[in-house]
Parts: structure tokens; C-alpha cells; sequence
């Protein structure tokens, strides 16, 4: 099924391109969200309309977010969290984690949609993406610890002092 796309759609297209959809996705999805309309000669004439239109709601909606954009961007977010041995945690961070520490911090409402990342799993440092618009995706960093250590000021100690992890597993050991 060809439609023509309204409003951006993400990982599809922007608003007035032509596009070749599996016909569930068009007749379930996009049509009855108001994303997308039939590909029909008269719908044709209207492209650079739509066009015109969305490049100008799409200006107006990134000037708006643009200072919410430098205020996410480089952000850091710290996780304590239960794990194993090895790393692994009991559980796992998702997006609806993350969208809340965000509105903690920025006092700002992120959907949990709007963040491009795997569920964490791991210790570690990661990186996420918020998608505020097709334009404006700020990245975050996200810091996960094992619950009871430090977080930011560990990582710190571990990279200015390497003996410290293998004194406490000898310490274990005995």
C-alpha cells in the first residue's frame, strides 16, 4: 500500500514523502492515527503544502525544545542497583527509568518512547538517546553502581588506583 506521511513518522519518513507500507501497518496504524493518507492522484497535488507546513511546525517545535535540548544533552544520571558477582545485575534499567530521572532532574516530562536505548543490565557507564524532535536527540549518560558503593566518586578511585579492586578480592578470598 503507497501512502503519503501527514506528520514525521519516526523511522519512516517525514511529513509529504511517499512511502510503500505493508497494508496492516497503513490501514491499522497509520491512517486511523492521522499519520498517513492514501496515495491517491488528488492527495498527490497537496505534497508541498504538507510539506511547507510541517517544515514550519517543525522549526517552531525545535526552537522551543532547543534550550531543553542543551539542558539534557550531557547529562548524568547515576543507578544504584542490586548485582552479582560478576556485574550482572537483578533486574535491569529501562527507558521508564530513565524518563523519570530525567523529570526528577529537569523537572521536564520525557516519554519513556522518546528514549533510544537497550535495557541496562550491566554495571557500568552507557550512553542514551532522547528523541525531543526528528532534529533534537540530546545524549544522555547513565551510571550504574551496585548498591551501597559510591557511584560517580568509585569510578573516580578505580581509575586512579587499580591495585584497590584486586586488594579487595584478595581480602574476599580469605
Amino acid at each position: 500500500m503507497k501512502v503519503m506521511l501527514v506528520k514525521d513518522v519516526y523511522k519512516l519518513g517525514r511529513a509529504g514523502d511517499i512511502k510503500k507500507v505493508a497494508d496492516g501497518y497503513g490501514r491499522n496504524f497509520l491512517i486511523p492515527q492521522g499519520l498517513a493518507v492514501l496515495a491517491t492522484a488528488g492527495a498527490l497535488k497537496q505534497v508541498e503544502k504538507i510539506r511547507a507546513q510541517a517544515e514550519i511546525r517543525r522549526t517552531e517545535l525545535n526552537s522551543e525544545l532547543k534550550d531543553l535540548a542543551a539542558h539534557i544533552n550531557g547529562l548524568m544520571l547515576s543507578f544504584s542497583a542490586k548485582a552479582g558477582e560478576t556485574g550482572k545485575l537483578y533486574g535491569s534499567i529501562t527507558t521508564q527509568d530513565v524518563a523519570t530521572a530525567i523529570q526528577e532532574k529537569t523537572r521536564y516530562e520525557v516519554k519513556k518512547s522518546q528514549i533510544d536505548m537497550q535495557p541496562i543490565r550491566n554495571l557500568g557507564e552507557f550512553t542514551a538517546h532522547v528523541r525531543l524532535t526528528v532534529d533534537l536527540i540530546p545524549e544522555v549518560k547513565i551510571l550504574v553502581h551496585r548498591e551501597g558503593e559510591a557511584g560517580e566518586e568509585e569510578v573516580v578511585k578505580e581509575e586512579t588506583a587499580p591495585e584497590a579492586p584486586a586488594a579487595e578480592t584478595e581480602t574476599a578470598e580469605a
